[in-house]
C-alpha cells in the first residue's frame, strides 16, 4: 500500500514538473521556449530536406539531407553557418578520399583500410574542430555505396549525390536558423552575471550576521571556505553565456531591428564578469583567513562587528547585479554606485576600528591584514563593475532606439 502510494506521488511529481516546463516555455522567454522553438525548425528543415532529396530529386539516400539538415541548428546563426562550413568540407574530404581510392585500387578490403586511415587522419585537421568525424563517417558511407552500385557511371553519380545531399541539408539547415527566428542570446551574458552574484550575495548574507556575534568556528568558517571553492564551475559557465551571447549577434539580421539598435554591446558584460570573478576569489581568500584564525581576543569582537556590516554592504551591491537587466541599465547603475559608496564608507570604518584598537596589521597569525587587504580589494572591484556599467548605459542610452531608460 505504501509502495503503491509512493508511486502515485512519484508519478503525480513528474507531471507537475511537466506542466511547470510548459507554462514556462509558453509564458515567457527562457530555455524552455528556446528548446521548443529549436525543435519546431529543426522539424521544418528536416521536413523541408526530404521533401527535396525525396520527392524532387528521388534520391537513393534522401535521408542524408534532413539530417545535415538537423546538424546545422546550431545554438547560434554564426555557429550555424561555421559549422555548415566545416560540415560541407569534411564530408567533401571523406567522399574524395574514397573516390580516388576506390577507382585506382577498386572496392577491396586494403582500400576499405586506406580510406579509414586516411579519412581519420584528416579528420584530426583542426580547421574542421568538431566536425572532423565526419570525414571517416562520410567517406565509410561513400564506400559502402560505391560498392554497391555497378560501373563507373552509377558509382560517380551515388557519389555525386551524397554531396549533393549534403550540401542540400546544410543550405536548408542554415537558411531557417537565419531566418526562423534567428537566435538573438542577448541575455545569456546577464544570466550568467546574475548567477555569480546571486552565489556572492548568498555567501555573503550568510557570513555577516556570523561575523557581527563574534568569532564563528571552525564548523561554520569550514563550510564558507566550501562553497566559495566550489565557484570554479559556475564561472565557466558564466563565461560560456557570455561568449554565446556575443556570437549570437554576429551575422544575425535580427541585430538590424530598431528594437535590437540600442543594445549596449558585450564589453561592459566582460568587464563585470571578470570583476565578479576576482571579487569571487577575493572572498575566498577572506574565508581561508578567517579559517586560520579564531583565537578569540579582546579587540576580535568589535572589529568584526564592523567588518560585519562592511560584508552586510557589499551583499547590498552583489543584490542589485542578481537582478542586472539591460532595459534598466542606466538607473541600476547609478544605484550601483550609490551602494559602492556606501560600502567604502564601512571599509573606512573598519580601517578607523583597526587604529582605534591599536591592531597589527603586519602580523600573519591575525587576520585584521588579510581581511582589510581584501576588504580594499572587493570595494576596487566594485568600484570598477559600477563605473563600467554606469559608462555603457550612459552611452547606450545616448543612442538613437535605446530602451535604456
Amino acid at each position: 500500500m505504501a509502495g503503491g502510494t509512493t508511486t502515485e506521488r512519484s508519478g503525480t511529481g513528474r507531471l507537475a514538473a511537466v506542466a511547470q516546463w510548459w507554462r514556462s516555455a509558453l509564458s515567457s522567454s527562457g530555455d524552455e521556449r528556446d528548446t521548443l522553438l529549436m525543435i519546431a525548425k529543426s522539424t521544418l528543415a528536416a521536413t523541408l530536406a526530404w521533401l527535396i532529396s525525396y520527392d524532387v530529386l528521388d534520391a537513393r539516400s534522401p535521408a542524408f539531407a534532413p539530417f545535415s539538415a538537423v546538424l546545422m541548428m546550431q545554438v547560434t546563426v554564426y555557429r550555424s553557418v561555421v559549422q555548415s562550413l566545416r560540415y560541407v568540407g569534411a564530408v567533401v574530404a571523406g567522399v574524395l578520399v574514397q573516390a580516388a581510392l576506390g577507382f585506382l585500387a577498386g572496392p577491396d578490403l586494403l582500400t576499405f583500410v586506406l580510406v579509414a586511415l586516411i579519412a581519420l587522419t584528416i579528420g584530426r585537421w583542426t580547421l574542421l574542430g568538431v566536425q572532423g568525424p565526419q570525414v571517416a563517417t562520410a567517406a565509410f558511407f561513400a564506400f559502402s555505396t560505391y560498392t554497391s552500385a555497378s560501373g563507373d557511371p552509377q558509382r560517380l553519380r551515388a557519389l555525386g549525390e551524397i554531396v549533393l545531399l549534403v550540401l542540400i541539408g546544410s543550405a536548408i539547415g542554415t537558411a531557417v536558423n537565419v531566418l526562423v527566428a534567428p537566435p538573438l542570446r542577448h541575455r545569456s551574458a546577464e544570466y550568467g552575471i546574475r548567477s555569480l552574484a546571486h552565489t556572492l550575495h548568498g555567501l555573503l548574507a550568510d557570513m555577516h550576521p556570523v561575523l557581527a556575534e563574534g568569532v564563528p568556528d571552525e564548523e561554520t568558517t569550514g563550510g564558507w571556505r566550501t562553497r566559495a571553492a566550489r565557484t570554479g564551475e559556475m564561472i565557466g559557465e558564466a563565461r560560456s553565456g557570455l561568449l554565446t551571447s556575443k556570437e549570437s549577434a554576429l551575422l544575425n539580421p535580427r541585430r538590424l531591428l530598431r528594437r535590437h539598435r540600442g543594445h549596449p554591446g558585450f564589453q561592459g558584460y566582460e568587464f563585470v564578469l571578470g570583476a565578479l570573478e576576482r571579487t569571487l576569489y577575493q572572498v575566498a581568500s577572506l574565508t581561508r583567513g578567517l579559517d586560520r584564525s579564531r583565537t578569540e581576543d579582546e579587540a576580535r569582537g568589535p572589529f568584526l562587528q564592523r567588518y560585519a556590516a562592511f560584508l552586510e554592504s557589499v551583499g547590498a551591491v552583489a543584490e542589485v547585479l542578481i537582478t542586472l537587466d539591460e532595459t534598466t541599465l542606466l538607473p541600476q547603475a547609478k544605484r550601483l554606485e550609490r551602494l559602492t559608496d556606501e560600502a567604502e564608507a564601512r571599509r573606512d570604518q573598519v580601517v578607523e576600528e583597526t587604529r582605534r584598537l591599536s591592531l597589527s596589521l603586519a602580523d600573519p597569525s591575525a587576520p585584521y591584514g588579510i581581511l582589510v587587504t581584501e576588504a580594499t580589494r572587493l570595494l576596487e572591484e566594485f568600484r570598477y563593475t559600477s563605473q563600467v556599467l554606469l559608462d555603457v548605459a550612459q552611452q547606450a542610452d545616448r543612442t538613437p532606439g535605446s530602451t535604456l531608460r
